[in-house]
């Protein structure tokens, strides 16, 4: 007698997803992860608390994205160094899933309920040596989704080696270390408890010496070699079927390396402009469909000083054939001193 289950898509694995989208506009035009690029930029703090530097120290940073539909996210972050080696930032990350009618199953209007995730990032970072840095991030997290909400805590520890002489650098991290505190839910008087999404990450960036040309190549979820996930056109299938699939789309070694890799490159002809291009082949390869052609895993950006102030623009594919647009804004309190 066959037996049918239920398949469904399942691109991600923990809860508190919002925490790894694009922080800024130039991270979602480098593919949307960086750990290792050393260049004073604040926002990459967010994702390796140890990029933290005395060039970051009074920098402001405000970054706003569309995600899908009327969904918002973005971040806004701080930069402090106390002393000389205590180097600080506080910076917040949040997802606005916009407004949502509720309605009975009678399609009784009842009125409107919200849904928004929150993060703050308490972040640190110290010099062990002249070219070796350790930092850590503490991130109390807050959702809510109409009457249901959620607490959790992460730890991300990260650490940077940074070789000006070279111009090269390389970045450690271990992130979203922790636990969800409170669940959406209870079941059976005990609270539904999620884990959280960690991830290992592993990155180096190369500037070429004789052209403004800048390379990064990031590798994520080290933790866990097999990234695929079971996927089916029809809500129904049988189990032989499910696995005689399984096995004609398994993915080949090639393949699943890329996987865990993002590819990025930047056009930096100066100190005050740079255009950005990323390549996320795990997004491509989940996101392509057959007979669509789409620019999914590609993502391209750029910025500009204007007065005293870094403008930039992003933008990438989080849904096939639409782009979402990211804009950044930062300055250095430093440029209003006299």
């Amino acid at each position: 007698m066959p037996v049918s289950v239920s398949v469904f898509s399942q691109a991600g694995y923990g809860i508190y997803q919002f925490l790894d989208l694009p922080v800024s506009s130039r991270m979602a035009a480098l593919g949307g992860f960086n750990i290792s690029l050393y260049d004073n930029d604040l926002n990459f703090a967010f994702m390796n608390p140890a990029l933290l530097s005395d060039g970051t120290s009074q920098v402001i940073g405000i970054n706003a994205a569309n995600y899908l539909a009327d969904v918002q996210f973005g971040t806004a972050v701080y930069g402090q160094t106390f002393g000389k080696k205590n180097h600080m930032a506080f910076g917040v990350q949040y997802i606005d899933y916009g407004k949502f009618k509720e309605v009975t199953e009678l399609n009784e209007h009842l009125g409107e309920f919200t849904a928004k995730d929150f993060a703050l990032n308490i972040i640190y970072a110290r010099p062990l040596t002249e070219h070796l840095s350790v930092g850590g991030t503490l991130k109390p997290i807050y959702s809510v989704f109409e009457r249901y909400s959620s607490f959790g805590i992460a730890i991300d520890a990260g650490m940077n080696y940074n070789n000006p002489e070279a111009l090269f650098s390389a970045g450690l991290v271990f992130r979203n270390m922790g636990r969800q505190l409170k669940g959406y839910y209870s079941e059976e008087g005990e609270q539904h408890i999620e884990p959280l999404a960690f991830n290992i990450m592993l990155g180096a960036t190369q500037k070429l010496r004789y052209a403004p040309l800048r390379f990064s190549f990031t590798l994520h979820n080290l933790q866990q070699w097999d990234l695929s996930y079971q996927t089916s056109r029809e809500p129904t299938r049988s189990l032989i079927t499910n696995a005689e699939n399984a096995r004609s789309n398994k993915i080949g070694f090639i393949d699943m390396f890329f996987r865990h890799s993002i590819i990025g490159v930047e056009f930096i002809p100066g100190k005050n402009f740079y255009l950005a291009a990323g390549y996320h082949h795990r997004r491509r390869q989940e996101m392509a469909m057959e007979g669509f052609k789409s620019m999914a895993g590609f993502s391209f950006g750029g910025g500009i000083k204007l007065y005293k102030f870094q403008v930039g623009f992003g933008m990438t594919q989080f849904q096939t054939g639409n782009y979402s647009y990211q804009f950044s804004i930062s300055t250095s309190l430093n440029e209003f001193r006299l």
